[in-house]
């Protein structure tokens, strides 16, 4: 007695078809699962066997079972072939109709009693019956909204139980489609409680942010402990361009992988934030394990990375950054395969002005030495400080703006001018490879777009031999520019963007 059972499984963010074969024959007994399973797998043996029998199906012992897992060669990791193997040996004792087998993918974690539970993943896997031309998929109930959303024509049949599966599948029971209306959807995850008219003064800083959203900056705020560098944070990804439906099932396909999508969100519709600690490793900044998983870098993936107290991260976490902000992905290569996961997001950092806090604040007196703020500063390298185009310093508010009633600007104002500036951007760069925004412009995009009359070359050598400014700023800066053009509707950058533009390089000025 045979049976298959279509199944899958992920290698990276990608679904691939996974092939159950169960084959029962006369013998000693014997439950057997062969395919490179990992411990996962194996143990799937005893829920298989409870959960048949609690659900009311004869499991007859006197039987050598096996079960492979094609193809053979990849490891199979994970719970979610509990129920493909509890149907395939249920279809080869002949208490399932295999008729209809071929049509739908099968997965399922089992409880003993036979009642199912989720599994990660099902969006990328729904995905790929959608783009194979199969009927559907069949998988736990807590799954349903998620695989919907990358559904399309393809049927998702939820269930919750052992029981429903074997009655679908033997035509005894019918049941609907589970569908989700994506619009609807959207508008419901739209609504944050966070909101930059929170923020009492630091009108600079919002300035800056927006210019860093509006362009795609990395931004990194310098200021003394308390002066609102977090909350400014928190708030940055409510002025970011709404995501589109591709960018959201994107983002939702990394954090299923990641089994960090809740069960009552089928999909990632606002921006992600993530903030790390700074005690963080590589590997879980970048992403790696024995069995790869996405890092913070990925789960970032279309929103912001926010690193507070930049310079307390270790030097080798730091450096591993630079690869994903150039690349706008990670790779991670084991000895047996290699997996790619993207990584496009938008770096914001904050950090002290030296080691007290209080470099430059007229409220409190430095204890550090200008040898000691050097060597602080030092921790984050020249080439990670190259990948910030935006460095703009938060002063601590005073009680006056503290107290004040006047709320600030609302996020929805900010970001409609953000998302004016981004749609002049993406015509801009609609014959360029890989550039959306300003800040992806290379060299020759910079001296094609971004080019400036005599009295702004005059007012930029004046920056940089004046006031002491890097000649890494000089691009820099004149990226900053052409995107504080562009919020100003402006086709050439003026002067008067420059001049801004300018005052976004605090790191690249002399301490003296």
């Amino acid at each position: 007695m045979i049976s298959k059972v279509l199944s899958s499984a992920l290698l990276g963010l990608d679904a691939y078809i996974v092939e159950v074969e169960t084959h029962i024959e006369r013998g000693m007994p014997f439950f057997g699962i062969v395919g490179l399973p990992d411990n996962a797998v194996k143990e799937s043996r005893e829920r298989v066997v409870a959960a048949i029998k609690n659900s009311g199906y004869p499991f007859v012992h006197q039987r050598r079972i096996t079960i492979n897992l094609a193809p053979a060669d990849i490891r199979k990791e994970g719970s979610s072939y509990d129920l493909p193997i509890a149907i395939g040996i249920l279809a080869a004792q002949g208490d399932v109709d295999i008729s209809r087998l071929s049509d739908y993918l099968i997965l399922g974690e089992l409880a003993l009693d036979g009642s199912l539970r989720p599994i990660h993943g099902s969006l990328s896997i729904s995905v790929k019956a959608r783009e194979d031309g199969y009927k559907g998929i069949i998988l736990p109930a807590e799954n349903a909204a998620e695989a919907a959303m990358g559904s399309e024509n393809s049927s998702i049949m939820a269930m919750s139980h052992l029981t429903d599966v074997v009655n679908f599948l033997n035509g005894v029971a019918d049941f609907e489609p589970f569908s989700v209306d994506i619009e609807e959807y959207f508008k419901k995850e739209l609504h944050s409680p966070i909101d930059f008219r929170d923020v009492k003064g630091q009108e600079h800083v919002k300035r800056a942010m927006e210019v860093a959203a509006a362009g795609g900056h990395n931004l990194i705020m310098i200021g003394p402990p308390g002066s609102g560098k977090t909350m400014l944070a928190k708030r940055f990804p409510t002025i970011l361009p709404l995501m589109s439906l591709e960018e959201a099932i994107e983002t939702t396909k990394i954090h299923s992988v990641a089994g960090l999508l809740p069960n009552d969100h089928g999909l990632v519709a606002i921006r992600p934030f993530r903030s790390p600690h700074h005690t963080i490793s590589d590997a879980a900044l970048v992403g790696g394990g024995k069995y790869p998983r996405p890092g913070e870098v990925s789960l970032s993936h279309h929103g912001v990375l926010f690193l507070d107290e930049l310079p307390e991260f270790k030097k080798n976490v730091l450096e591993v950054l630079r690869q994903p902000m150039e690349d706008a992905r990670v790779t991670i290569s084991r000895a047996a395969f290699t997996l790619t996961y993207p990584a496009n997001f938008m770096l914001v950092a904050a950090m002290n002005p030296c080691p007290c806090g209080y470099y430059g604040d007229p409220n409190h007196a430095c204890s550090c030495t200008i040898n000691q703020i050097q060597k602080y500063r030092a921790r984050i390298s020249g080439p990670l400080l190259d990948r910030i185009d935006i460095h703009v310093e938060v002063p601590a508010v005073n009680f006056k703006e503290l107290s004040s009633d006047r709320q600030g600007e609302p996020s929805a104002l900010i970001r409609q001018r953000v998302q004016r500036a981004r749609e002049i951007q993406l015509k801009r760069f609609a014959h360029e490879k890989n550039i959306f925004c300003n800040a992806h412009m290379q060299s020759v995009q910079i001296r094609r777009y971004c080019k400036i009359d005599q009295q702004g070359k005059d007012l930029l050598k004046t920056a940089i031999t004046k006031l002491g400014l890097s000649a890494r700023a000089y691009d820099r800066i004149l990226k900053v520019s052409r995107t504080i053009a562009d919020l100003a509707g402006s086709p050439d950058i003026l002067s008067l963007h420059l001049s801004e533009a300018i005052q976004y390089r605090s790191l690249d000025r002399d301490l003296y």
